[in-house]
């Protein structure tokens, strides 16, 4: 194996084998359900089955497995996040105004990839962005709070909603 392949199958098969009942367990633990641990256990194993590991990189499965699944329960708390607050406010509707369970499904999907996609800005861009579109702050504003140009502004501001378009058509496709 050189320095960065994917496991072969029967090691992934091997580690899964020895550890899914223990990674089923750490996750039911964090999680405080046997379902959602499950799924992220599946998950895990999923990932692990594609990600690049360096050589003697299953030396210590555990330590590996553990790697992936925390990433993977931070994934879930934020969608759960972004799920309530989007029940939250979805509730306040009229009911004649409540859009359908096709809809809410396109909406919340929509919106993890408006969350991917702010975290994968630059922390700068994330902030001139939100200031514009949520806090609704005219760029100069932003310029003289953040005490950057306004050329600065613009650039963040084309970079962030460069990055939604991507992620727009990505999600369109």
């Amino acid at each position: 194996m050189s320095s960065t392949d994917s496991l072969p199958n029967d090691a992934v098969t091997q580690i899964y084998r020895d550890h899914h009942g223990w990674l089923s367990g750490w996750l039911r633990k964090k999680l405080g359900n046997s379902f959602d641990a499950a799924d992220l256990a599946h998950d895990t194993f999923v990932r692990l089955m594609g990600a690049r590991v360096r050589e003697g990189g299953g030396a210590e499965p555990r330590a590996l497995l553990t790697h992936i699944a925390k990433g993977l329960v931070v994934d879930h708390w934020r969608r759960r996040a972004l799920e309530d607050a989007y029940q939250a406010a979805a509730a306040q509707l009229p009911p004649c105004e409540a859009p359908s369970p096709e809809v809410r499904a396109l909406i919340l999907e929509t919106l993890y990839a408006i969350d991917a996609t702010l975290r994968s800005l630059p922390a700068k861009t994330r902030e001139i962005f939100l200031a514009s579109q949520f806090d609704g702050m005219a760029y100069a504003d932003i310029a003289r709070v953040q005490r950057v140009s306004l050329a600065t502004v613009k650039r963040h501001m084309q970079k962030a909603l460069t990055a939604c378009l991507v992620a727009y058509h990505a999600s369109a496709a």
